[in-house]
């Protein structure tokens, strides 16, 4: 990390999502700041300090509160002498001079969390030792942690205003800038899948995509109607039961001539499970079963916001699995778009369907060079792996390894699970049927969809876990969390470069 006083003048778009903060910066700091935040290495020198006339008093308070300077941690100082500030925080960046994106991002994230009280509203960062590619991934980190979807709460967060010290202003303001416009795709995510089912129909997730073309990107949406003149028999299926039906929601952004990566979601707006309905307080949260269309939009977002050098195209199935007289019933078999039939003997197992037809669609109609399809699929993922890790499936060592790579950089991790057991899913009375009989069920969901890739080469992301979150941590706060558009997107980034 560098060493310099310069100053850093950087002001976040007037088009960011609500709860984004205020990020300002001046060649000296600014006497509205009623906290100053500080940073120092494990065993740093005191003389760290030593352009604050408080400097003394900051070093007996670490000495006496034994503070480590072990990465995240934090010592505070309140009303310290001779200060225009109310208080000063000491951040800990650990023993490493040179922090990994993931972790800077991660430190933001947690020092957002440290600065949440109501009463910390002006924020002067001294980042005179980052470099100005530091200092944007802390930014990075600050916001997508501060989001809060408070649309229906009375009393709104208020955001905060960061002034930072820094150097090399108009390389860390285009680093920054490069970066808010990821958010915007995350945040894009995170306010789909916050939304309330009655307010977020496939209808309402099209009108969502639409607002799209004003950054370039073509959108088209597949009626039922047109649906069901494909033959995209299992999407048209698991909508009928509800008064919309399904809709196939398709953003393209052409950013170059090449033959398009192709980003398929699994969007069911609402999943009451069908005939195999579900029970107990788990079917509260299936709002959020369609997080994986909201990555893929949120990803075509961000790619075409930053204008990358890219092709890309999100197919995403949208349909509500709703019990109605009209409803597909267990034992029903449909017919694929790509002419295999399939017995569902299970109604809850509906991503796989909605995502059989998406995959067919994006793979005959777009000839991609690779397709990623991203659900929350199936319960035995989070048995499998958790909720700190996404569950990765393929039969491409090369494109695994690729996906991970990304994953690491942006705190969004994978675990490689494999393919398998496809004679688990033979039916009596059709070519497959849409649950494993036995075996891993993450596997058979996976290998299931595996029949309708063709030789595309292909990556099934299970973010079943990972959509929502219980508690904030890091850089994402509790509710959803627009899981995989960052890997996403800086996958597809790593792919240019």
């Amino acid at each position: 990390m560098k060493k310099s006083l310069l100053a850093l003048a950087l002001t976040a778009s007037a088009a960011m999502p609500v709860a984004a903060e205020q990020f300002n910066f001046s060649n000296a700091t600014t006497s509205d700041a009623d906290t100053l935040v500080l940073f120092t290495h494990e065993k740093q020198d005191e003389n760290v300090f030593s352009n604050y006339p408080f400097a003394r008093q900051l070093n007996q308070a670490i000495a006496a509160n034994e503070f480590s300077g072990k990465f995240a941690t934090k010592l505070e100082v309140v009303a310290p002498q001779n200060s225009i500030y109310k208080r000063v925080m000491v951040i800990g960046l650990g023993d490493d001079n040179s922090l990994t994106q993931s972790e800077l991002t991660k430190l933001g994230g947690k020092l957002s969390g440290m600065l949440e009280q109501k009463y910390i509203q002006n924020i002067a960062v001294d980042a005179s030792s980052f470099a100005s590619s530091d200092l944007a991934q802390l930014a990075h980190g600050i916001n997508l942690r501060a989001y809060r979807f408070d649309k229906y709460q009375k009393e709104k967060r208020e955001e905060k205003a960061f002034t930072f010290i820094s150097t090399n202003a108009n390389t860390a303001k285009q680093e920054y800038a490069h970066l808010a416009n990821i958010e915007k795709g995350v945040f894009l995510a995170r306010d789909l899948i916050s939304e309330v089912a009655t307010e977020m129909t496939p209808v309402d997730f099209a009108n969502e995509a639409k607002k799209l073309k004003k950054i370039g990107v073509e959108v088209s949406v597949l009626t039922p109607k047109e649906i069901k003149e494909l033959g995209m028999g299992a999407l048209e299926a698991v909508g009928r039961g509800s008064n919309e039906g399904s809709r196939l929601v398709v953003a393209h952004y052409k950013g170059s001539d090449d033959a398009p990566i192709a980003l398929v979601g699994k969007g069911i707006t609402f999943d009451s499970g069908g005939y195999s309905i579900k029970t107990g307080s788990s079917i509260a949260r299936m709002k959020s079963d369609m997080a994986g269309a909201a990555a893929a939009l949120g990803t075509v977002k961000a790619l075409a916001l930053n204008e990358a050098k890219v092709n890309v195209v999100a197919v995403m199935g949208m349909a509500a699995n709703m019990v109605s007289e009209s409803s597909v019933a267990p034992g029903d078999v449909v017919r694929t778009a790509a002419g295999h039939s399939v017995e569902i003997l299970n109604t809850d197992a509906e991503g796989r369907l909605v995502l059989s037809d998406a995959l067919w669609y994006a793979r005959t109609q777009f000839k991609p060079q690779v397709m990623v399809d991203i659900a929350t699929l199936t319960g035995s993922k989070v048995r499998a792996v958790g909720n700190r890790y996404a569950a990765v499936f393929s039969d491409d060592d090369s494109l695994v390894e690729s996906l991970t790579v990304a994953g690491k950089q942006v705190n969004e991790n994978l675990w490689r699970l494999p393919l398998g057991y496809k004679d688990m899913l033979k039916s009596p009375i059709a070519d497959f049927a849409n649950i494993g009989s036995g075996g891993p069920g993450a596997t058979t969901a996976a290998t299931f969809l595996q029949q309708f890739v063709g030789d595309t080469k292909w990556a099934h992301i299970d973010i079943a876990g990972n959509a929502l979150a219980s508690s904030a941590k890091n850089e994402v706060p509790k509710g959803g969390t627009g899981y995989s558009v960052r890997l996403l997107t800086q996958w597809v980034e790593n792919q240019t470069k």
